[in-house]
């Protein structure tokens, strides 16, 4: 070994003793007849001292060093001078006095700094990832997920889960995002499909009669991105035969309570607390609602009706909803400027055609520019709808059903964060259950699944099935953490008749579902268990229990928003013989 400790490794127990340690020179302080070098590897940090006994030769060669230098040092451990340990630091009582100092590798001037305060834009940090990586936060980041890796696996061992890989290669079955597609050169003019999830061969793990699978699975979707998704994510895949939904929620529920004992020192109470999509979609307008605040979505659709603005009483009486949110005491808050501000907010982002505001007064009353088109009773009406007090600011949406739930789920969220309404680091895990099975398409008359093609209806709505898919409810679960989707799953279909019953509805007829699922069909014949499992998002989850803002900070060579590696420059070209060999054309975008 080129070391015997660490930088993190040495305490004042070590003193008096030699060591040597590499790393990189995170700072270099030249104090004049002595060099300081805070010298630093994953582990921690510690300080260098270049003083007079290391001779002017060192001396010199130490006052070359510049920053990211990777040096080799051997010295004596000593106790810092009084007054001057460094308590930040878990080496901070000692510093290491130098005798040697070898110089393993120059570094170039750097694009920026991993020890600097102030972070550079996200592309440059990107583009040179390994500066990034050398981070103390990033470093931190990584390895809080591999904690969180390994958390997971042993408590799935202890469940008696068997760990199992699922083919990297199989077959395209579009159903919801693209696949990312790989031409074969044995069979040419044919491609495989990298998996979006393992879904078909974990269930036919469950009809091959190993009832308890799990695999930290990398998955990958041809989608379009953003600061919580990309193209190749990680999953905690697992499926159980003989099971109901209950039992799949129980699970999990113990691996969160482990999660955030082991993780943040939070005692988790169990169960975890479940609401119905609908409910969500009520009193949240969303399906991943966050639960660390109240503001709930409260209907004024009746009071609506009876109003003499326009706005109101037209969408009321067309079918629309009427919905608002109060912000407790935030009206001296939200100027006029901040509410346009607001107003352009939903406009914008959720298509909406406007909103509504009314700001209580001391005295009580609701002030607005359309409070003359109330009549004062029916402000009461209003104000006593929403429990609202001085100092509060009711916002509304006028609108579809479909346009209120993001209007009021965005303002809700942006109004949780500007009011500071719940605490950093605060965590709330619940449940979402009984989704829809089916939704339709926009803009076309067909249904789709809402979460995959192979999802149980609840027994009581398997009738309609036939009658009125609408109605129809999923045995379907979502995790939620923080308002964010961290897992979701579902029991499935074990019966062959009642497979090709959702085929059909989804418009894929036999001939179809035999040519994109005919081994998943062909093993329902051979005595298939009931089972049903969930793929919990590692990435995701890591993001929301390091408080991080974006995907690709807990991740350690993420792609951009527009799915580039920038360090490698993925994607790129390939050698025209590679495509010839594969049996592809390229045709670029102005050659269509």
């Amino acid at each position: 070994m080129l070391r015997t400790h660490t930088c993190g490794d040495l305490r004042l127990s070590d003193k008096d003793t030699e060591a040597t340690l590499c790393g990189w020179v995170d700072v270099n302080r030249d104090h004049g007849g002595g060099v300081f070098v805070d010298l630093r590897d994953r582990y921690g940090k510690t300080q260098v001292v270049f003083g007079p006994e290391s001779g002017a030769e060192l001396l010199e060669a130490a006052g070359r060093l510049r920053s990211e230098y990777v040096i080799r040092v051997t010295g004596v451990v000593s106790q810092r001078p009084q007054g001057q340990a460094n308590p930040k630091l878990a080496s901070g009582e000692i510093e290491l006095r130098c005798r040697s100092l070898e110089v393993l590798n120059k570094s170039v001037p750097l694009p920026f700094n991993p020890g600097q305060e102030e972070l550079p834009g996200e592309d440059l940090r990107l583009k040179y990832r390994y500066l990034d990586l050398r981070r103390e936060q990033m470093q931190k980041n990584l390895f809080l997920r591999s904690r969180m890796i390994k958390i997971m696996r042993d408590y799935f061992e202890e469940q008696q889960f068997i760990d199992v890989e699922t083919p990297m290669l199989g077959r395209s079955t579009p159903e919801g995002a693209r696949d990312y597609l790989v031409p074969s050169r044995v069979h040419n003019g044919q491609f495989y499909a990298l998996p979006q999830s393992p879904q078909l061969y974990k269930q036919i793990l469950m009809m091959a009669g190993f009832d308890r699978y799990v695999q930290v699975a990398r998955c990958f979707r041809d989608e379009d991105l953003r600061a919580d998704r990309q193209p190749e994510f990680t999953q905690l895949d697992l499926e159980m035969s003989f099971v109901d939904a209950d039992d799949i929620m129980h699970l999990i529920d113990r691996l969160m309570q482990r999660l955030a004992k082991d993780v943040l020192g939070l005692e988790l109470k169990l169960p975890l607390p479940r609401m119905t999509y609908d409910e969500a979609m009520e009193r949240f307008g969303h399906d991943a609602p966050d639960l660390r605040f109240g503001m709930e979505i409260v209907d004024c659709t009746d009071l609506a009706a009876k109003a003499e603005f326009r706005v109101f009483r037209s969408v009321a009486e067309s079918g629309g909803r009427v919905r608002g949110i109060k912000a407790e005491g935030a009206a001296s808050k939200y100027s006029r400027r901040l509410l346009d501000e607001l107003t352009e907010y939903v406009k914008n982002d959720f298509g909406a055609k406007g909103m509504a505001w009314f700001r209580v007064e001391k005295d009580g009353t609701l002030f607005s520019p359309i409070a003359k088109n109330f009549a004062p009773e029916l402000l009461a009406e209003f104000k006593q709808r929403f429990d609202a007090q001085p100092g509060d600011l009711l916002l509304f949406s006028a609108d579809t059903w479909e346009v209120t739930c993001k209007t009021l789920n965005g303002l809700r969220r942006r109004l949780g964060e500007e009011l500071e309404l719940y605490a950093p680091g605060q965590m709330h895990f619940s449940w979402v259950v009984e989704f829809p099975m089916f939704e339709k398409l926009p803009n076309e008359e067909r249904w789709t699944a809402m979460h995959h093609p192979f999802t149980a209806p609840r027994p009581q709505d398997a009738e309609q099935l036939a009658t009125d898919p609408s109605a129809c409810r999923a045995v379907a679960y979502d995790l939620i953490v923080n308002g964010a989707e961290a897992g979701g799953g579902t029991i499935r279909i074990h019966d062959p008749d009642a497979q090709r019953q959702v085929f059909e509805l989804l418009g894929i007829d036999a001939e179809t579902a035999q040519e994109r699922f005919g081994f998943l069909l062909d093993a329902l014949k051979f005595g298939a268990p009931p089972h049903g499992g969930i793929a919990l998002g590692i990435d995701r989850l890591v993001m929301v229990f390091a408080n991080l803002d974006s995907l690709r900070d807990c991740i350690a060579f993420p792609k951009t928003q527009r799915a580039a590696d920038l360090m490698t420059g993925a994607p790129g070209d390939v050698d025209h013989d590679q495509l010839r060999e594969l049996g592809v054309r390229v045709v670029r975008e102005d050659e269509k």
